[in-house]
């Protein structure tokens, strides 16, 4: 049993710590994270929540413990090998190419070009042509392939790094603060894109705003001062009294 459900767990981490000048920002955190599966994480500010991302993508080396990704140890990979294992990251604020147009930025995240061999050689064939409009359609911008990324309204600068980080078709994508600056009709499209996402890969999101978790996690961690406080369905943390005196009640 023990080692089917182990089999279903994309990422695990192990009794991870951080200190940063004798500081814990993470203190001896596990979690799992399951196939499929749209995990938000969620506490108050300094808990660790970026912190843990950064280890995760190999930005931020940990003290001590470790991070598997389907059994494979990142705890020492450079950051481009752990992508190229299939990890996706998305910071707080959108990083995209700003001349150049939506079509180009989704064309130039599509994995052939990468390296400089292979962008020399890289051709703009029609399957190529056809996933860079399918992923368009699918982030909302179908109609904005020719524009300029710097005509982009914020939101949709935010779907457009998602799909570059989706052109890369990673396993596991983590998401920081992915509706931060959104308008209400941008966030419910950005809710309906991350939960169809999650049916093909597992999603870890960093979010404040407990509408939106509720309406899209399948499951809820709770970091307090750098340790896990609390893990469940969002209504089993919003009625966990730690919670509510750490977090929620503020």
């Amino acid at each position: 049993m023990l080692s089917s459900q182990r089999s279903n767990q994309v990422l695990q981490v192990e009794n991870l710590t951080v200190s940063f000048d004798g500081f814990k920002a993470v203190d001896n955190l596990s979690l799992q994270v399951e196939r499929n599966e749209l995990r938000v994480i969620i506490g108050p500010n300094g808990a660790g929540k970026t912190t843990l991302l950064d280890m995760i993508c190999g930005k931020t080396r940990p003290t001590s413990g470790r991070v598997l990704f389907e059994g494979q140890d990142l705890t020492r990979m450079n950051e481009y090998r752990i992508v190229r294992t299939g990890v996706g990251r998305k910071f707080q604020t959108p990083s995209v190419y700003e001349d150049l147009t939506v079509f180009e930025n989704l064309e130039i995240s599509f994995p052939r070009m990468h390296g400089l061999f292979q962008s020399l050689t890289f051709k703009r064939t029609p399957d190529i042509v056809q996933r860079i409009q399918e992923m368009a359609e699918q982030i909302f911008l179908a109609d904005r392939l020719g524009h300029r990324a710097g005509q982009l309204s914020h939101g949709q600068k935010q779907w457009l790094e998602i799909g570059m980080l989706l052109m890369q078709e990673p396993k596991l994508l983590l998401l920081d603060e992915p509706v931060a600056g959104m308008s209400p009709r941008e966030r419910e499209q950005t809710g309906d894109l991350l939960s169809r996402l999650a049916a093909g890969r597992s999603v870890v999101v960093i979010e404040h705003d407990m509408d939106f978790v509720k309406r899209i996690a399948h499951k809820v961690t709770v970091l307090h001062q750098g340790k896990l406080l609390s893990e469940g369905s969002a209504a089993e943390v919003q009625a966990d009294p730690r919670v509510i005196d750490v977090y929620l009640g503020h």
